[in-house]
């Protein structure tokens, strides 16, 4: 039977900033939203740092110089001369430094969309403890009587109890405002006392919709999951809460996932949108099903403030589609693809362009989006959807031409095996990319099931291609919990579940920086510390190249540059 943490609530208050977990980046204080930017940012010259180019040479670098948003030197010294006024000099004192980590494939922009102070950094928690620490840290940030929800981050596979905390753990962190930690899609989720008296007082209360159902708390704070056709008490959760969303709201948690997402040296997104909910709120709806119409407006609010710390580039799906494809036809008629700034701009059509189970709309959706000459991704699962695929994709081709579109197949599921030369060599005739899915091992719990892909065989191939990690909903933004699984092989429970096909840190970090950056179009801008490119790096907590393999998934970012400004600082970074 599980075990509840009896430690008590004034001791657990009196004593969680500390609590050994300052190197993990889990306590202390939640990371810190950047002000507007107001003006050119000055000037940056680290200095004696292990500055990991991932150039074609792979060189180490001692000192890199920023100007006007852009490498302008990186070598054994600065450059000589004078050194202009407001310069910011910085020693590193041998701290490893890469370029800003890149996510090809996920659904971060999601989070605008969560009810409550959102709070991602629960899933980089190992433990419960680890997430009543997490949970203290952001309740200083939180107005007395507003929701800290984790809604989709709430992963119980990852945490060395293997589930939820119950309402007495959630009480000893956060007492006094109201918590729902929330799983997937469709849960389940759990909550505290303040939680529970919100729930239990809607369930007395008449539904608020026809299709609602009642929350039914337990007395140990549990929720059940719902269904994704009849909806259920989790979702009626997330149905109660988004009827108290605001406008403001959604725009505090977009700079609230780009803080968390700065603290981890993750620095630009290709965000594949969603699966969309047509119609007003829902109690069926669950964390991914948010308005098509609406779901960018606090991104784009952020953006017109000036406050977008980081990269983000955004697709279009289609997954709600009608059988006439009535919405993409929309999109390719109204919008613009690579429409905006190196900040926040539109990319094509992904990661659907259709419902994905309608085969023949898909293959009539493809050739709309050929025809219209945007990007277009699609996905596969296994063999006899990726060879059914790159037919279909062959057909458009000696049709309309896709070849100079940088059409690309997302390659979730598992198993060694099924993504066959053949495949790879005609996608690559076609001009297509690859993006391997890295995040299989959150829902590991055997080896004697392979939880990944054969990242080493598809390497050697020459076909552009990524890592991706598929967040926010059912998989962690953490890019070192998935390099970690990557480079090892190793699910949460310790165990191997990809024997024989792991890359070296080196190649699996490249996928995630310069390889990740073809992507987004900007092979020649991003993804590499070169002069010229963009400027955006990050400083690490410890040396990625060689710590013990158990201490991967802890690395931080104690300092975060992107577009040339200083976006994310730890304490101390300066300091001797």
């Amino acid at each position: 039977m599980p075990t509840t943490s009896t430690i008590s609530r004034r001791r657990f208050l009196g004593t969680t900033a500390g609590a050994g977990l300052a190197g993990a980046g889990l306590a202390g204080q939640a990371p810190q939203v950047v002000p507007p930017a107001g003006g050119p940012a000055p000037d940056l010259v680290l200095v004696n740092g292990r500055i990991h180019t991932m150039d074609g040479r792979n060189t180490v670098a001692n000192t890199v110089t920023i100007r006007n948003n852009r490498f302008l030197a990186v070598g054994d010294a600065p450059p000589s001369g004078a050194t202009p006024p407001g310069t910011q000099v910085i020693d590193l004192r041998g701290r490893t430094v890469v370029p800003g980590l890149i996510d090809s494939h996920l659904h971060g922009l999601d989070t605008a969309d969560r009810p409550g102070y959102h709070v991602l950094e629960v899933e980089s928690a190992t433990s419960i403890r680890e997430v009543q620490d997490v949970l203290a840290a952001h309740r200083v940030t939180v107005p007395e009587g507003r929701w800290l929800t984790a809604i989709g981050a709430a992963h119980p596979t990852l945490w060395a109890e293997r589930r939820f905390p119950t309402l007495k753990e959630l009480d000893a962190a956060v007492p006094d405002r109201p918590v729902l930690l929330y799983q997937g899609f469709y849960g389940p989720a759990a909550t505290n006392t303040l939680g529970k008296k919100f729930f239990d007082a809607a369930d007395a209360a008449p539904l608020l919709h026809p299709d609602a159902r009642r929350v039914q708390v337990s007395e140990a704070g549990a929720i059940g999951a719902s269904s994704g056709t009849t909806g259920g008490p989790s979702t009626n959760t997330l149905y109660l809460l988004r009827r108290l969303q605001t406008f403001e709201d959604k725009t505090r948690n977009a700079l609230r996932t780009m803080a968390y997402s700065t603290s981890l040296g993750l620095t630009a997104w290709l965000d594949k949108s969603t699966i969309y909910a047509l119609g007003p709120l829902h109690p069926r709806q669950g964390s991914a099903n948010v308005d098509p119409y609406r779901s960018r407006e606090a991104w784009n609010a952020v953006h017109n403030e000036g406050r977008m710390t980081i990269r983000v580039q955004m697709d279009f799906t289609a997954f709600a589609e009608r059988d006439d494809n009535a919405m993409l036809k929309e999109y390719l008629k109204n919008a613009l693809p690579y429409f905006g700034d190196d900040m926040l701009r539109t990319g094509g059509i992904g990661e659907w362009p259709a419902p994905a189970a309608e085969v023949e709309q898909t293959r009539a959706a493809q050739r709309l989006v050929a025809q219209a000459r945007w990007r277009c991704d699609n996905d596969a699962a296994n063999l006899e959807a990726l060879t059914r695929l790159v037919e279909q994709l062959e057909e458009v081709n000696r049709d309309v031409g896709i070849t100079s579109l940088r059409w690309n197949v997302n390659l979730l599921g598992t198993g060694v095996g099924w993504v066959t030369a053949d495949s790879l060599d005609r996608l690559q005739a076609l001009g297509c990319s690859i993006q391997l899915s890295s995040n299989n091992w959150v829902n590991s719990t055997s080896p004697n099931v392979v939880a990944g892909h054969a990242y080493r065989t598809i390497n050697r191939h020459p076909i552009h291609k990524s890592l991706f990690s598929n967040a926010t909903h059912i998989s962690p933004l953490n890019p070192w919990l998935h390099l970690s699984y990557v480079v090892t092989g190793v699910n949460s429970y310790g165990q191997q579940v990809n024997p024989g096909e792991h890359l070296t840190r080196e190649e699996a970090l490249r996928l995630r920086t310069c390889e990740s950056s073809w992507h987004l179009g900007m092979e020649n801008r991003l993804g590499a510390i070169e002069p010229g490119r963009l400027a955006d790096l990050a400083v690490l907590d410890r040396d990625y190249f060689s710590v013990p393999d158990v201490e991967i998934k802890k690395i931080r970012s104690v300092l975060t540059v992107v577009d040339g400004r200083i976006v994310h600082e730890a304490a101390g970074i300066r300091g001797g």
